[in-house]
């Protein structure tokens, strides 16, 4: 029986030292120890940490060694779907794809070597034209800086000095050595004009087996949205390049005539330079169209070159404001700020590329937005004419008519104290 004090509690027993044993505390952890084992979890989420980084630095890597390929890729994905109308025309009556796709080809190669060629004749003539004559003009500039400068400058003095200059030395021998750099450069486009040519001929070719391997991994639902962005993107591709095209047609036979009339050389390739370069280049390709009809036009006359301009900066206006609304209100209706927008968005991110796909991929994304974006009829309310409610009141002219009758008289013009009943 355990022995109790005298308030009939348990009695502690004293410790062999004298003292009371301490009550125990609670029981230790076993895992705080120091032989405690680690938790199972923490090993794999380590490992699944490490290989998430490493698989994002591999992607990361793979995506910058495959950006040019990525690039070109996408160019031909535009470019077939600029095909897609006339390749599935042909192929609706009778023709296989593959063989149509050849065709459009072989026509767009054509023409893209024939304004090659032309734009080449025009440029070789100009350069030899100018070399024979470069004695000419070096000797009435020389006339004109001994008549101004009382100086004694000779021609081949002038001649002489060039050719035993260090600069001239410098420049020939970086570009003797720059000549493989060119070399390397021009392989190098070739080889990429080459791959988005094959890419854009198997999208062309195959694209209906590309629609359904695609469309064969999705839901019923989702393949009805994949094939109307499909179709919205051809349309709005192809009408981008449709309207360019038919507007480059115009400008370039209003710019031959005008270049006829003034008998400027080389007026038909002049007029499909400006035609191509001021339609296919965004922003700044009118400026680019211009300058080299005006170079030309000046070696013939220098007003030649000021008409020249006055005509450039006429037609633009007209076709901003009467020919390109009426073209592309069917095709590509983007608002100016949206385009010009897109285009430096576009050229920000790809370059020149994303400048020339920006405005038809925009239209794209518009036209699939406005198709399922709920609308609403607007409220007639001036405010949305660009006109402010006033309130009812006068108008302006009646209260300046107000303001002009209480306005204060001058002293000595006043009625008070002119006549005669007058303070004496």
């Amino acid at each position: 029986m355990a022995s109790t004090d005298e308030t009939g509690q348990p009695a502690r027993h004293a410790s062999p030292s004298g003292g009371t044993t301490p009550p125990s505390g609670p029981p230790a952890d076993p895992a705080a120890g120091p032989g405690a084992r680690m938790p199972r979890w923490l090993p794999r989420a380590m490992v699944l940490a490490l290989a998430l980084i490493a698989v994002f630095q591999l992607g990361s890597w793979a995506f910058h060694q495959l950006t040019g390929l990525l690039i070109n890729v996408l160019i031909a994905f535009f470019l077939a779907l600029a095909i897609e109308p006339a390749v599935s025309w042909m192929a609706a009556r009778g023709m296989r794809r593959g063989f149509a796709t050849f065709l459009v080809f072989l026509a767009v190669l054509v023409a893209a070597a024939g304004f090659v060629t032309l734009l080449g004749s025009m440029l070789a003539g100009q350069i030899v034209k100018m070399v024979e004559e470069f004695p000419e003009y070096l000797d009435s500039v020389i006339n004109w800086v001994n008549g101004h400068f009382h100086t004694e400058l000779r021609r081949v003095d002038v001649q002489e000095g060039v050719l035993r200059s260090d600069w001239l030395r410098n420049y020939v021998q970086n570009s003797a050595t720059g000549v493989l750099d060119v070399s390397a450069q021009v392989l190098g486009g070739l080889f990429q004009m080459l791959t988005i040519f094959l890419f854009s001929f198997y999208f062309a070719a195959d694209g209906p087996r590309l629609r359904r391997g695609l469309c064969s991994v999705l839901p019923p639902a989702r393949q009805a949205e994949v094939l109307r962005a499909w179709e919205i993107a051809v349309d709005k591709t192809g009408g981008y390049l449709y309207s360019r095209g038919l507007m480059a047609l115009i400008s370039g036979i209003a710019h031959y005539i005008l270049l006829e009339i003034l008998e400027v050389p080389y007026a038909p390739a002049l007029a499909v330079w400006v035609g191509l370069v001021s339609q296919f280049i965004p922003t700044i390709g009118t400026y680019l169209a211009g300058a080299l009809p005006m170079l030309i036009a000046f070696t013939v006359n220098p007003w030649y070159a000021l008409w020249v301009l006055v005509f450039v900066v006429i037609y633009q206006q007209f076709e901003n404001y009467m020919l390109q609304p009426k073209l592309t209100s069917k095709t590509v209706d983007i608002h100016p700020a949206v385009a010009f927008g897109s285009v430096i968005a576009g050229t920000a991110l790809l370059g020149a590329v994303g400048a020339l796909i920006a405005i038809p991929a925009v239209a794209t994304l518009q036209a699939f937005l406005g198709a399922y974006v709920k609308r609403y009829d607007v409220t007639d309310d001036p405010r949305v004419h660009g006109r402010r409610n006033r309130p009812p009141g006068p108008s302006a002219v009646t209260r300046i008519r107000g303001l002009w009758a209480r306005r204060p008289e001058r002293p000595g013009h006043g009625t008070e104290g002119a006549g005669d009943g007058g303070p004496a």
